[in-house]
């Protein structure tokens, strides 16, 4: 199964995360299939590829809670119900 799911990167107590499609039984910083966005929690900012997540959801990809809560955010679950 594909999963939405974050990948850490960063410094110590610094860090930032890629959203990114990767197989569920990878481990969390595994190589992913595809990077699919930024999230920066400290700066709260967020950069996503709408189109590349919307192809991933309508493919099966399963979002984890915390990137289903970013997406949520972001309209992206009204862009893709609006295609």
């Amino acid at each position: 199964m594909i999963k939405l799911r974050l990948k850490r990167y960063g410094k110590k107590r610094a860090a930032s995360y890629r959203i990114v499609a990767i197989d569920s039984r990878s481990r969390r910083d595994g190589r992913p299939l595809e990077e699919l966005g930024y999230y920066n929690p400290i700066a709260n900012e967020t950069r996503l590829r709408v189109d590349g997540i919307i192809k991933r959801l309508q493919q099966g990809a399963q979002p984890t809670d915390t990137v289903r809560r970013i997406l949520e955010k972001a309209n992206v679950f009204e862009q893709m119900k609006a295609q």
